[in-house]
């Protein structure tokens, strides 16, 4: 039996990288990834969080998560620009594309992360680490954007090879490397190993991967159950898991929110705002064509106290109309009365949607609803997502599409990769 041989491609800087590619493309003169700059929201009032940052950014020791307003403190000139979700797919599809001309088992793990099995592929490709190179030039020449590539014998060591340097790298993390390249490593930088689970294992004195891939199994099961057993076998390089072709494992879920400039005080306002997200969540459910079965809604008060609702379908949708009256009853049910700063909007529980049967429950005007949301998504994908708007946004007090791709919910890794 031949010895599996995974590659990890990881887009760097992905929702910066395009947009930059995008905005070059477009006539601008100014690369984002040559100066300071970051994606997370909106420049003008410095809300949400950084979602990615120019190499550039890194020199301010901007951190990807952090809030906006405290990266304009250390860097009064940094250039913020807010996401732009369909963009990001085309990205994501472009490249997805390309990978699929040489290879013919690809796992898309997330919007900017793909898992390639090159196991028996070298008589078509070459080395590994040949074809890595090939695809990685082939990347930057065709679409103008760098990635990583991490190749190993699992999904896990690849994906730990393409985490070593960045950008524009290959590198490989075999068995016998991962004394000299992976344990030196800190342990929080082990995938599924956070802050909390860090650290629980600094006050056992494991401050390495080493240190970890070196302890007493029997303790890291005693003080973090199962999943001790999980980070140990990881520290250890033990993860099997096959690449799965990503049409065969569908998302999760996908939400959109958005941190208000204002307190929302009442009921209309805070209706508005919950269709602009309604607006965004949707359109990406179409674009995805799938259909959601729950639909769930988060609140964020005044004193930073968050609470969530939810509803199971009766038949899955992804009709706005449809998604957002259910939004509006479950934010009557939950909603306490008190000033609101941060509203969110969110599906799962996902389906194909030409596997959907209609229910004898469904409005009768549904078929008109979709249709209408066909007829506009194609006038927004074709002259911007502005393009058509409802007449309650025409006051310009809430942007029509609410939301950036802070909560994209492709599958990501969980214990099993």
């Amino acid at each position: 039996m031949k010895e599996r041989i995974i590659m990890h491609i990881d887009v760097n800087s992905a929702y910066l990288s395009w947009q930059a590619v995008y905005n070059l493309q477009q006539g601008s003169t100014i690369d984002l990834r040559e100066i300071p700059s970051v994606v997370g929201g909106s420049q003008e009032d410095r809300r949400g969080i950084v979602l990615a940052k120019s190499i550039p950014a890194k020199a301010f020791d901007i951190k990807t998560g952090e809030v906006l307003w405290k990266v304009k403190q250390r860097c009064p000139d940094i250039v913020i620009v807010p996401p732009n979700y369909t963009i990001y797919m085309r990205c994501s599809k472009a490249l997805y594309e390309l990978l699929n001309q040489y290879f013919p088992i690809i796992q898309r793990f997330s919007v900017d992360e793909f898992f390639i099995d090159y196991t028996g592929m070298e008589t078509n490709h070459g080395t590994a680490v040949e074809a890595a190179h090939f695809i990685k030039n082939k990347i930057k020449e065709e679409l103008g954007f760098t990635v990583n590539i991490g190749i190993g014998r699992s999904k896990l060591m690849a994906k730990m090879a393409g985490e070593l340097k960045k950008p524009d790298m290959v590198h490989t993390l075999w068995p016998h490397e991962m004394e000299t390249k992976m344990w030196p490593l800190p342990v929080e930088e082990l995938y599924m190993v956070g802050r909390k689970t860090h650290r629980k294992l600094n006050h056992l004195n494991i401050f390495t991967i080493g240190d970890l891939a070196k302890a007493d199994p029997k303790l890291l099961m005693d003080k973090l159950k199962s999943f001790g057993h999980l980070i140990w076998c990881y520290a250890n390089g033990i993860e099997e898991s096959a690449v799965f072709n990503g049409s065969h494992i569908p998302m999760k879920g996908m939400g959109n929110s958005s941190t208000i400039k204002f307190d929302v005080e009442d009921r209309e306002t805070a209706f508005k705002i919950l269709l602009s997200l309604t607006e965004s969540v949707a359109f990406r459910l179409r674009e995805s064509h799938c259909c959601s079965s729950v639909v769930a809604i988060s609140l964020r008060n005044s004193e930073l106290h968050t609470y969530s609702h939810q509803r199971k379908l009766f038949s899955p949708t992804n009709v706005t109309n449809e998604i957002y009256r259910v939004v509006k009853e479950l934010f009557d049910e939950c909603w306490q009365g008190e000033k609101l700063r941060h509203l969110g909007v969110r599906v799962t529980d996902l389906s194909k949607e030409e596997v959907i049967q209609t229910s004898l429950f469904d409005e009768k005007c549904n078929e008109k609803y979709r249709a209408l949301d066909e007829s506009i998504d194609q006038l927004r994908e074709k002259y911007g997502k502005y393009s058509i708007i409802r007449g309650i946004f025409a006051d310009g007090e809430i942007s029509p599409l609410l939301g950036g791709v802070g909560e994209e919910d492709y599958p990501m890794m969980s214990s099993i990769l």
